[in-house]
Order: C-alpha cells, then sequence, then structure tokens
C-alpha cells in the first residue's frame, strides 16, 4: 500500500502517475494495446515503470481500488457512474453543445463547455466509457503467463497446407469479429483479413470476446477496400444464403474445402468470403469470387451468425486438410481415434470369455434358473450371445465374474442362515 501512496497522486479526482500527466487509464490502455514493455522500456516511453510499479499500478486497476479513494480516471466506466451519468442524455447534458466533426450536426445540452465528437454513431457505442480494469486484468495474465502467439494455437508441424484467408467485408459488430477468431483457431485458420470495419480498428471487444484466440485478432490485417484485401489470391470463394443471378460454380461446404485442398496443394492462395451481419455480400462483391458457398439450412430459416458460417467452413476445411484432431491433444493426453477408446485395458480372449460363460451358467444352475430344463440349451446360447456381442474387456470380465460370485456367495449364506 505504501509503494501506491508513493506511485499514485490524486489530480482532480483522476489517479495519476506520480511525476507525470498520465492517468492510471493512460497506463492500462498503453500497456494493453502496445504490450507491457511499452511502459517499461526507458527508451519507448517518458515516464519508464518498473515491473513491481506496473504490477501495483494494474492490481489498483483490476480491483478496482479507486473507488474507497473516490478516484475514477476520465474516459472509464466508473468516472461515469462516479458522475451519476446513467445514459446518453446524461451525458450529453452536461455540455452546451455537442459537435460531431464528421458531418457538423450538433445537440444542445444544459451543461457548461463545448465537446466534439467523431459522430453521433460513434457517441452512442462509447458514451459509457471503457472498462480499464478489465484490461487490466489482461494485461496481468499476459505478465504472469505471457503472450500467445499464433504458433500457441495453430499445429504449424501437421498443418502441411497453407489455410485460407477469412475475409470479413465490413463486420459491423466487434463481437462477431472475436467469435470469427475463436472459430478460426478451432479450425487451423490464421490469416484474417478485415475490411473497412464499422466500429474501426483494431478493437478491443473483439480481442475480448476472442478468448485465447486473441492473437489471430492482433494478426490481422486491415484493408479499406476488397480489392486491395484479395490482390495477392488466386482463388476465391464467396459465402451466401441468396440465390444470384451470376454464372459462377455453386459449391457445398464440403466441395470448397475439398477444391481448397487441391488448390492449395499446387501452390495457389486462396480465400473465403464472408459478408456483412446484415445483409451478407452484394452482388458487386460476390462477383470478384471465383465460386459461391452455400451451407445447407433450413429453406425456411437461412440466416446464419458470420462466426457460425466461419466455423461450419472451418470444419470442412481441417476435415479435408486432414490436420484435425479428436479434441485437444497435450503432453498428457494422446490422440484418440473414433470408436471405443480401451486405455490401459484390451479386448477379452475367447478363453477369458469361455470361464466366464463356465461361471455364470454354474451359478445358474446352482440357483434353479434353467427351469424347465429342458430349454437350458437355448437360453445359454442366448446369454453367451449377448456377451459376446458386448465385446469386453478384461478388466470387464474379471468385474462381471466377480459379481457372479458375489451374488453365489450371498445366495449360499441365505441357505446357511435358514439351517
Amino acid at each position: 500500500m505504501s509503494q501506491l501512496t508513493e506511485l499514485i497522486t490524486d489530480i482532480q479526482g483522476e489517479p495519476k502517475v506520480a511525476g507525470s500527466d498520465r492517468s492510471v487509464a493512460d497506463i492500462i490502455y498503453e500497456a494493453h494495446e502496445q504490450g507491457p514493455a511499452a511502459v517499461l522500456s526507458a527508451s519507448a516511453h517518458p515516464f519508464p515503470l518498473t515491473s513491481q510499479q506496473l504490477s501495483a499500478l494494474l492490481t489498483y486497476c483490476a480491483e478496482q481500488r479507486c473507488k474507497t479513494a473516490d478516484l475514477a480516471c476520465h474516459g472509464c466506466r466508473l468516472h461515469m457512474r462516479r458522475a451519476g451519468i446513467e445514459s446518453i442524455d446524461d451525458w450529453i447534458r452536461q455540455y452546451s453543445r455537442v459537435t460531431a466533426s464528421d458531418t457538423g450536426l450538433e445537440v444542445a445540452g444544459s451543461g457548461k463547455g463545448e465537446r466534439t465528437v467523431t459522430s453521433f454513431d460513434w457517441l452512442l457505442r462509447n458514451w459509457a466509457g471503457e472498462e480499464y480494469w478489465f484490461w487490466a486484468r489482461r494485461v496481468m495474465r499476459k505478465l504472469r503467463y505471457g503472450v500467445r502467439q499464433v504458433e500457441d494455437l495453430i499445429d504449424t508441424d501437421n498443418a502441411h497446407l497453407t489455410p485460407p484467408a477469412v475475409l470479413l467485408v465490413e463486420p459491423q459488430i466487434p463481437e462477431n469479429i472475436g467469435m470469427v477468431a475463436r472459430a478460426m483457431g478451432n479450425f487451423g485458420l490464421d490469416d484474417l483479413r478485415v475490411i473497412n470495419p464499422r466500429d474501426g480498428w483494431p478493437s478491443e471487444k473483439a480481442r475480448a470476446v476472442a478468448s485465447g484466440a486473441a492473437a489471430i485478432i492482433d494478426g490481422a490485417e486491415l484493408y479499406t477496400t476488397l480489392d486491395a484485401a484479395i490482390g495477392d489470391l488466386n482463388w476465391i470463394a464467396a459465402t451466401t444464403a441468396r440465390q444470384r443471378d451470376l454464372r459462377k460454380p455453386v459449391m457445398t461446404p464440403e466441395s470448397a474445402a475439398q477444391s481448397l485442398v487441391a488448390r492449395i496443394s499446387q501452390g495457389e492462395k486462396c480465400g473465403i468470403l464472408f459478408g456483412r451481419e446484415r445483409n451478407g455480400l452484394d452482388s458487386n462483391e460476390v462477383a470478384h469470387a471465383d465460386a459461391v458457398v452455400m451451407i445447407p439450412v433450413n429453406n425456411k430459416f437461412a440466416s446464419l451468425n458470420l462466426a457460425q458460417s466461419v466455423l461450419l467452413l472451418g470444419y470442412e476445411w481441417l476435415k479435408a486438410a486432414g490436420s484435425g484432431s479428436l479434441g485437444r491433444v497435450t503432453n498428457y493426453e494422446q490422440p484418440v481415434e473414433t470408436g471405443i477408446n480401451l486405455g490401459s485395458s484390451r479386448l477379452a480372449t475367447k478363453a477369458e470369455l469361455l470361464n466366464l460363460f463356465e461361471h455364470l451358467e454354474s451359478a445358474l444352475e446352482q440357483n434353479g434358473f434353467f427351469h424347465p430344463s429342458h430349454g437350458r440349451h437355448v437360453v445359454v446360447r442366448n446369454i453367451r450371445t449377448m456377451l459376446t456381442r458386448m465385446q469386453a474387456t478384461d478388466q470387464e470380465v474379471r468385474t462381471l465374474r466377480g459379481i457372479v460370485a458375489t451374488l453365489a456367495r450371498g445366495k449360499r449364506n441365505g441357505q446357511n442362515d435358514q439351517e
């Protein structure tokens, strides 16, 4: 606590780093966007911190200790709450005038001073401020466990083919881009190209939703036009749910994946084009593609979430490329195949099964199960057929023999008690 007292100072109700004009939020933002080294290096920052100081600041923000001292960083959601600003109307009301620089539109408020924003659409999405304490927790994890790279997500040793690029045309919701990255990580896709995203780039919201696949978000390339994004590609498939009056091959995800594998095996660079959440790709954009991919759906409700579409195409790609595994593989978990996993057990031998049959039939005979006796051979045959069909392991045979022995012993003990 003494270290925090020396490190953080109260400047007009905002926690700032002592000896600088930098707020705690500024430090958190820089460490999150550029990496912790950006605020630790003397060559990269005018007020470099030590690792201990950065850890103390991160803890201060992550645990929202500013609330105890009645402080809040400007631009933080806690600042808005502290000021009693609960809606965008409250936000505008605190100024005398708010102007949108992109359009020149103005809105009059009842407060003091003027404020300029990029657009009122931007204001609608950002007025409430950022959750810097959430960012601080993410930076703390980076310091503690290191930053996960794309190489940590994609098994390049087994990926003998270069995956196709995933191109998102004007995505509208940052969280959807994050879920796309997560689906890409699931199926070995690492080339994400984002074309003119509505909410700008980079996007912390996309990175947060990407979970462990944030490295794909960090490595994504931003383009302003579709032409620029596809310039280095030889073949493109465009996904759509609407029938188009274009003379192009129509493929399912499965046939498209097979074509991708064949073309990439021959050295071609390929990509898959995905459209906007609201209305997909327009016909001019589909015209850029060499083929159209249509996912089999319920024809009464064909709308798919953007990440769902990427996931389905990614699944077919990995299956066709032959580099996937059933579930995860770690230092402690080996690849598995379809069918029953016997583990350390093995299938029982016929000799072990015959011993089980004889043991069971003997116990049943002693307990009067075979009655009338003339049907005994039919019942025995049915029991043996049933037990053979289960393909028991050696361990399961031993378990069954233990059950038979216990039940037989219990019957004998009951007879002795009666005597």
